[in-house]
């Protein structure tokens, strides 16, 4: 077993790996899929532990001292996310975005085949967590007003307007109110 998780990192196709390994398609994919359960379920735990309300917190206040955007817990379906240059990785490594501090706070992997962004999302378990209102912190009163509204994630079009999730308001008919709201979204969401 050893030496045919040592494969899960070529990024070669099923087909090719059963050739090299002299198995079938199917039973390197079951391979594969066996260790990449097992992998996870060792260490999630110790690496992305679901977050709590002291974390949800934290992450809001930094949103809003960086972006100024308020109640904001995090981004969902961000793209692009500086990590470290792997070691003897060459030319083929890019960074795209210097001083960024993004970080993965809640993973998880969608169903096979293809679904929208918001369809995955909305068979998710954090969705679930979230439609559940008990995951996150109670709502906060918004910077020096008395309104108190939730904690959110922002995302794109591909989401769902909900209480706990903002998006952007539709391109059509945009007011100047509107369009800075948009604008300002879209700079947190980067």
């Amino acid at each position: 077993m050893k030496k045919k998780c040592g494969y899960l990192s070529t990024g070669l196709s099923f087909r090719n790996l059963a050739i090299t390994l002299r198995m079938g398609a199917s039973t390197v994919g079951k391979i594969v899929h066996e260790t990449c359960k097992v992998i996870w379920q060792e260490l999630v735990d110790d690496f992305m532990p679901i977050p709590n309300q002291d974390r949800f917190v934290k992450i809001a206040d930094d949103f809003y001292n960086r972006w100024k955007f308020p109640n904001c817990i995090g981004c969902i379906d961000g793209k692009h996310c500086q990590i470290k240059c792997p070691v003897n990785n060459g030319s083929s490594f890019t960074s795209r975005r210097s001083g960024c501090r993004q970080k993965f706070i809640f993973i998880e992997v969608g169903s096979r085949g293809k679904q929208s962004d918001g369809g995955t999302f909305a068979a998710s378990t954090l969705f679930q967590h979230l439609q559940s209102n008990t995951f996150v912190p109670l709502d906060k009163e918004l910077p020096g007003t008395t309104i108190k509204l939730p904690y959110v994630l922002i995302g794109d079009e591909a989401y769902p307007l909900k209480t706990f999730l903002m998006r952007p308001f539709p391109s059509r008919n945009l007011n100047a109110i509107r369009e800075n709201y948009n604008k300002r979204l879209s700079a947190a969401r980067k």
